[in-house]
């Protein structure tokens, strides 16, 4: 198509559909995306209140844990409350701005939590491996420049993306087969070149987030094999009950982040409706289960929680007092 027949244009917002071939079905799924969003936002943040409020978990994991909440939380609260008026109001329409913004948060999270599960194996690989220079190794000054680290790090990584979808034209159509804005969906309604996009978006944070795993799986082999050195069966099944909660969390994180994304590159036989599905339940399923798993997991969690119980109901109340005002 030649240039001098196609009008560019730089829209004042984005229309987005929701879940393209389920609209029947908007207001059923809501439900439950609704409930499951709740239930994370209230646990991430009954997790972050108890370790800020039990003196005995202000340690590095559980520092590195509330940091995890917090980006749960983030992520979720990013995508959501923005879907959920798409199932109830048919409320499609978003700002170019708050579009972007949303694509940065989302990406930005997704990086985030890589790093800090990778942080978070740091820390029981220093406690096994070396528990005597534990105390000298991961002092808080430490931990200050970690979390510093992280953040900086995955901002630097989502950052370009801002200039790399707002120097795009338009000149087809605004409409995103999304529920939620995200990088290449937004990317591939421009009638510019995208292959800068595509391979910024798709190969810089896949590259960093592949580095992750693959120091997190040199950690735990290295912590496997001091684990079995051990010279007692209780000494070993304190060590696994130690590292149990998060090898599920990086499971729940990693598991469904490659299917997803595999899937929505390759898998060109899937309907887009259950890619779309599948990404809006990764941005919540993630999050209700990871304060699940360490509370369960976790016996100074479970302590703390059943130490603070008033407030932990007063909590929950009160959330359910806002929602019924609402």
């Amino acid at each position: 198509m030649s240039h001098s027949n196609v009008t560019i244009f730089h829209p004042a917002g984005f229309v987005l559909l929701g879940i393209p071939g389920l609209e029947a079905y908007h207001i059923w799924l809501s439900i439950p995306l609704c409930l499951i969003y709740i239930t994370a936002a209230l646990g991430n943040s009954i997790l972050i209140v108890v370790i800020v409020m039990e003196h005995n978990l202000h340690e590095p994991m559980y520092f590195f844990f509330s940091v995890l909440a917090m980006m749960d939380i983030l992520l979720s609260t990013t995508t959501v409350p923005k879907a959920l008026p798409i199932f109830w109001l048919h409320a499609h329409n978003i700002a170019v701005d708050a579009c972007v913004t949303q694509v940065f948060f989302v990406h930005m999270m997704f990086v985030g939590e890589s790093a800090i599960l990778l942080a978070m194996a740091f820390d029981p690989f220093v406690a096994i491996c070396a528990p005597l220079r534990y105390t000298a190794v991961l002092i808080w000054p430490v931990v200050g420049r970690i979390a510093l680290v992280i953040i900086t790090r995955s901002f630097c990584i989502i950052f370009p993306v801002i200039f790399l979808l707002k120097r795009l034209p338009f000149c087809r159509t605004n409409i995103v087969r999304h529920s939620y804005c995200e990088h290449i969906g937004v990317a591939r309604l421009a009638c510019a070149d995208i292959t800068v996009n595509i391979w910024y978006g798709f190969s810089v944070p896949i590259v960093m987030v592949i580095l992750d795993v693959i120091l997190i799986a040199v950690s735990y082999s290295l912590i496997l094999r001091a684990v079995f050195r051990l010279p007692s069966q209780e000494a070993q099944h304190k060590a696994f009950s130690t590292c149990g909660s998060h090898l599920c969390v990086i499971l729940m994180f990693y598991v469904p982040s490659f299917f997803t994304l595999l899937t929505h590159h390759f898998g060109r036989n899937i309907p887009q409706h259950v890619h779309i599905l599948l990404a809006n339940l990764y941005v919540v399923v993630p999050p209700m289960l990871n304060p699940i798993v360490y509370g369960v997991k976790t016996k100074q969690i479970c302590e703390g929680v059943a130490h603070h119980q008033d407030l932990v109901t007063s909590l929950c109340c009160n959330s359910g007092t806002g929602e019924k005002t609402k």
